[in-house]
């Protein structure tokens, strides 16, 4: 008979690696199933075409969207090195879901092609991007204290314009003598910009 530690019990699966690949699964065979039963009711030179012209479709849409996200971009760095303001938003949140729109456009599915029009639709982009804000909003305020998310809020209060200042912190009331910049006693060197 061995003696020794019992073996470490078996980590519990969380519910989202057991159903997304479930989901996945699921999502392919409706999708090989819709497009057999348009095939036999249309024809497979209208599937292709229509797998065809989805793809050239969300191209379009995923270049477009990349541009739009890379202009904005450019604009908003030249204004802070312009040292002005924060640029004002004009509608560019809007640009990862509609690259995801087109992403879903380019998948061979009709499915996915109905999920990537219903995402170039601007009020459907708007209302997934207020469900996103609120879930990140509820996962940020979820973390336990001294995780990323209280670091995230702690710099929100601490540097509210995002600057940072190099420095160093020399406290007047620490005993004994200070060391110079080349480890032995003197004074230390200025702070330089």
């Amino acid at each position: 008979m061995m003696t020794g530690s019992p073996p470490p019990p078996a980590r519990k699966r969380s519910r989202a690696r057991t159903l997304v690949p479930l989901a996945v699964a699921a999502w392919l065979v409706v999708e090989i199933w819709l497009l057999t039963l348009v095939g036999g009711a249309a024809g497979g030179l209208t599937v292709f075409a229509l797998l065809v012209g989805a793809g050239i479709l969300g191209a379009a849409v995923v270049k477009r969207a990349g541009r739009r996200a890379f202009r904005t971009l450019t604009e908003t760095l030249q204004q802070q090195q312009a040292g002005a303001g924060p640029a004002p938003d004009r509608g560019s949140t809007g640009n990862g879901f509609l690259m995801l729109g087109g992403l879903l456009l380019m998948l061979p599915g009709l499915l996915s092609d109905v999920a990537g029009l219903l995402l170039l639709l601007p009020p459907v982009r708007a209302m997934a991007g207020r469900y996103a804000d609120r879930a990140l909003d509820r996962r940020m305020r979820a973390m336990v204290p001294g995780s990323l998310g209280d670091a995230f809020q702690q710099a929100r209060m601490h540097h509210p314009d995002g600057k940072v200042v190099q420095g160093e912190v020399i406290r007047p009331d620490a005993p004994g003598p200070r060391p110079g910049p080349d480890g032995g006693e003197g004074p230390r060197p200025p702070l330089t910009p």
